[in-house]
């Protein structure tokens, strides 16, 4: 099944005269069960995305839908969580008089919203201080109890916005492990995050989103591998790859010893490895090279904005 579908979704915004495309015609699929992490600079539509998805706000043209249901239809709403970035909750009330009332909201009481509310509390590690003021909470305390605010219903489909801002590496990989633990349940769960590394770590599929438009959109191996780009590491320090390079092959060796070869193709990196086996030089590891998402997205963004410019 597709959790989320939606086809040349858009989104214009009027300030006078002017005209803003917050989202211009993103079709996009996201598969049932995975994470999917959204990323963009602040302006990119992520949040206007959501919002639309959530009902909140209108699209101006384009469909969506959301576990086979179109976002108009409001009871679909009973099977989604959502933690919207920056959220706050009444300072005098504890973690669980909030799950309550947001539990109560969402349809969820009684001896079941109880032990909801247990079994959240203890998985985002806040049991001992269940009965503390939300006022007396640390940020990184605030975004775990959002985090248990948006699964109090139990959602097939969650909805979190820089779920793991202000959280310490403790935190964040605590936070993980939830996120990924819920995959195994079969949910799904999309995402906004500006810290690139934690959706790498996690995430099935990524989206990059600029000034309203899908730029790229695949899993993180796919977007990330270098292509045809490859490190060789030998067995011995002593041999030298570099006179091996060609018109179809070009090799550099590394600070490390290894060696950095690109090729034009799988042929020619067959071709050079012959040619290394023939002088029985022995071939301790091949790896094939990938950017960090970090890098890739910036390119991605840079190229995007030196194309608007032309």
């Amino acid at each position: 099944m597709i959790a989320i579908q939606t086809s040349s979704l858009s989104k214009i915004y009027s300030s006078g005269k002017k005209k803003i495309n917050a989202l211009n015609e993103l079709s996009l699929n996201v598969p049932a069960g995975t994470i999917f992490g959204l990323l963009g600079p602040n302006g990119a539509g992520k949040t206007t995305l959501i919002k639309i998805l959530l009902g909140i706000t209108y699209p101006t043209f384009g469909s969506a839908k959301i576990l086979d249901t179109d976002i108009s239809d409001y009871s679909i709403k009973q099977k989604v969580g959502y933690l919207p970035e920056n959220h706050k909750y009444p300072p005098y009330l504890n973690a669980v008089e909030v799950l309550s009332f947001f539990g109560k909201l969402s349809g969820v009481d009684g001896i079941k919203l109880t032990k909801k509310i247990d079994e959240l509390l203890e998985t985002v590690k806040l049991t001992e201080r269940k009965k503390s003021k939300v006022k007396t909470y640390s940020k990184g305390m605030m975004q775990r109890l959002g985090l248990a605010q948006a699964l109090i219903n139990d959602p097939e489909l969650i909805f979190l916005d820089e779920p793991t801002d202000g959280v310490d590496p403790i935190g964040r990989k605590e936070i993980r492990d939830v996120l990924v633990d819920l995959r195994n349940q079969s949910k799904t769960i999309f995402l906004n995050s500006h810290l690139l590394s934690e959706v790498e770590m996690i995430t099935d599929r990524v989206g990059i989103l600029n000034k309203g438009k899908l730029l790229r959109e695949g899993s993180v191996k796919e977007l990330t591998e270098k292509k045809e780009e490859y490190k060789i590491r030998l067995n011995s320090d002593s041999a030298d790859l570099t006179k091996f390079a060609s018109s179809e092959t070009s090799i550099y060796k590394n600070s490390d010893g290894t060696f950095t070869i690109k090729v034009d193709n799988v042929s020619s990196l067959n071709k050079l490895i012959d040619k290394i086996r023939n002088e029985s030089i022995l071939v301790q590891e091949i790896i094939l090279q990938k950017s960090t998402l970090e890098e890739m997205f910036i390119s991605v963004i840079n190229e995007a904005e030196g194309a608007d410019k032309k």
